[in-house]
């Protein structure tokens, strides 16, 4: 039974496919979403000003980024969580589906290929690996 599912949106173009899928799926009352997004870390600790505040600019990715997990939490019947984190993608996904004890992930993958994909690495196929609980991996729908 799927008591906790864990989302994970980047705020690519395969994220309202990865939506529509959760939507699909048959969640029992008592289930539970987790909705992520993993922002990058800074490049440097450096950038960290911990004693003053930060200008609005600064937070307006993250803002933007709560509205959409938040407009995404409306449409569904059961209850849902939101973590907005800083960090290595596939290693904080994994991290927030042990903390919750997800029993789904479900990420989409962006269809690289070739060198693409040696390059920019796979955030999927890292959660694929690693992950304790089952993974569903949504691709893209390639029209033609």
């Amino acid at each position: 039974m799927l008591k906790t599912v864990l989302v994970a949106l980047d705020g690519s173009e395969i994220s309202g496919q990865v939506i529509q899928t959760l939507q699909e799926l048959l969640l029992p009352s008592n289930s539970k979403v987790v909705f992520c997004h993993v922002f990058p870390p800074p490049e440097s600790e450096m950038q960290l000003v911990a004693d003053r505040p930060h200008s609005e600019s600064a937070t307006l990715p993250y803002v933007q980024v709560e509205k959409q997990l938040q407009s995404y939490q409306a449409q569904l019947k059961v209850d849902s969580e939101l973590e907005l984190v800083s960090g290595d993608t596939a290693e904080e996904i994994i991290r927030l589906a042990n903390i919750y004890k997800a029993d789904l992930i479900v990420i989409g993958t962006r269809g690289l290929t070739g060198m693409k994909r040696i390059i920019e690495g796979s955030v999927s196929s890292q959660v694929l690996e690693d992950a304790q609980c089952s993974v569903l991996v949504v691709k893209p729908k390639l029209y033609r």
